[in-house]
């Protein structure tokens, strides 16, 4: 597999599009949680009733033509691909961990740009999933919103006039939606403002997380930001109010990286092209380092520091530099240190090739 075909097929569409505030705001997600009345959920139904609910959500989708956005979507069943083939769905931020590890009647509907993506039988019987580029929360909950009137021309979820859509995990019950920013916090990492702004988040109401949610570490200064309460406030309310911290979350970061600018602006300077000069030569990297290297480098490109790489191929390299990518790439399963060798190799081959080819 030559690198430019797998960049073209690892990279979701939607992530090669610019959105709002995407020099700090990665990606915008909105994701719903449902349950079809009068069969358990999921953590207590049987083979055969978790099978009638994939079956139910299959005949759905193909009998209704009102979505022209999924019909070229794709409906695959987590028993038709391999343990490295799910881990790079879920590195995509297609599926969750637990539908990739837990769930042996779990499916994916998967829409062609991969925006989209309803899992069945997570935690929950359906979990809608709508993806943008950049600060765009609203548009996410429209759209999660169209894909969850549809189902429910199709389907009775369980609902309850006191506690609003039943879930699994209580945290979820009422409005089931659980909205999530990505952002890139390096100059807050920076001048060490971090750990006094992060816990003023979660005081408000809101979970900070890794790149893959809960338990997951943060990687490269990314962080997840998302509500942690869905009942006794409407789907509108839990978008503003999130969106509101976020604005003020990007304001404090683009402050940070001002008087870094002003203040320390040689060291920054060295500190972006170290970092580009050891992801262009090094021979063997953990991820770890490698994604603190291309945060650096990525706000060097923001800042308009340096010049020589853009932030997509910034942006690329955070996704293709994860374990599955890296295996599925090499065409066979690596140990953590043919990995770091790999990971280093295909940091090279990338740089080089937007080097050669500046205007792509």
């Amino acid at each position: 597999m030559s690198l430019q075909h797998f960049i073209k097929n690892a990279i979701s569409e939607w992530m090669r599009v610019k959105g709002p505030q995407s020099d700090i705001v990665f990606s915008s997600r909105v994701r719903i949680a449902r349950n079809l009345a009068g069969l358990p959920f999921p953590t207590l139904s049987t083979s055969s009733q978790a099978e009638e609910v994939v079956r139910m959500v299959y005949e759905a989708w193909q009998k209704d033509s009102d979505l022209p956005f999924l019909k070229k979507a794709a409906f695959i069943r987590m028993s038709d691909l391999t343990p490295l083939e799910k881990r790079v769905l879920v590195e995509k931020h297609l599926i969750s961990p637990q539908l990739a590890e837990e769930s042996p009647h779990g499916a994916v509907l998967l829409s062609q740009d991969e925006a989209i993506s309803i899992m069945i039988n997570e935690e929950d019987h359906i979990r809608i999933q709508c993806l943008f580029p950049g600060l765009q929360l609203e548009k996410a909950w429209e759209m999660a919103s169209h894909l969850d009137d549809w189902l429910e021309k199709h389907f009775t979820f369980a609902f309850d006039d006191q506690c609003g859509y039943l879930t699994s995990c209580p945290t979820n019950l009422g409005t089931g939606i659980r909205a999530s920013v990505m952002v890139h916090l390096p100059a807050l990492a920076m001048i060490q403002q971090l750990p006094r702004l992060l816990p003023v988040i979660t005081q408000v109401g809101l979970a900070v997380r890794g790149i893959y949610g809960e338990g997951s570490e943060a990687l490269g200064q990314l962080y997840q930001i998302s509500n942690q309460v869905t009942l006794g406030q409407s789907e509108e309310e839990i978008i503003d109010k999130l969106q509101g911290v976020v604005r003020q979350i990007i304001e404090h970061e683009l402050d940070a990286r001002r008087r870094i600018l002003h203040q320390s602006a040689l060291e920054l300077e060295d500190r972006v092209y170290r970092s580009y000069g050891i992801l262009a030569h090094s021979r063997v990297i953990d991820s770890k380092e490698a994604m603190q290297r291309l945060s650096d480098v990525r706000l060097g490109v923001d800042l308009n520091l340096i010049k020589e790489v853009s932030a997509s191929v910034m942006n690329e390299l955070m996704v293709m530099i994860q374990p599955g990518f890296l295996q599925q790439y090499a065409g066979q399963r690596l140990d953590p240190e043919e990995r770091d060798v790999r990971r280093a190799k295909l940091i090279r081959e990338r740089l080089l090739m937007e080097n050669n080819n500046p205007s792509e």
